[in-house]
């Protein structure tokens, strides 16, 4: 499981046009990619790092300033470029396997008290963000 984490001032998520989720203060943007392999002991892991990840102003985590998530999730993160020009996706987890891993991602996020925000999984989606710093590190379990 890889997440690109960004600290953000605020992010949010639309589809068609239609924001479905969004944090309007400072936390964490995370792009959130399932591979083959992936179980749900890592999603409980993933969430965990992300929690208490310290990287927010003065060396603060999600858990101890009680700042929000948005989780999106990414399967491109496992887009392998090495070779020609054209991604290859075999490394990124199929649909029925990847949305119930993001989902306990997010479910142990939620569980530790976090609040988090969510894009819709398998949509097109329109993210944006307004980074701080910009701050932007890669988790991976």
């Amino acid at each position: 499981m890889r997440a690109v984490a960004a600290r953000v001032s605020s992010a949010s998520v639309s589809v068609s046009g239609e924001v479905v989720g969004a944090i309007d203060e400072p936390g964490l943007l995370v792009l959130l990619g399932v591979t083959t392999t992936d179980t749900a002991e890592q999603a409980a892991t993933m969430a965990r790092k992300l929690h208490e990840l310290r990287v927010l102003r003065d060396e603060q985590s999600c858990a101890t300033a009680g700042a929000p998530l948005l989780v999106v999730s990414q399967f491109t993160l496992y887009g392998d470029t090495r070779k020609g020009r054209r991604p290859s996706w075999t490394a990124a987890a199929r649909p029925e396997v990847a949305e119930p891993l993001v989902e306990k991602v997010v479910a142990e996020l939620r569980g530790r008290g976090a609040r988090v925000a969510t894009g819709r999984f398998g949509a097109m989606m329109a993210v944006t963000s307004v980074n701080d710093g910009p701050f932007t590190v890669i988790v991976e379990v």
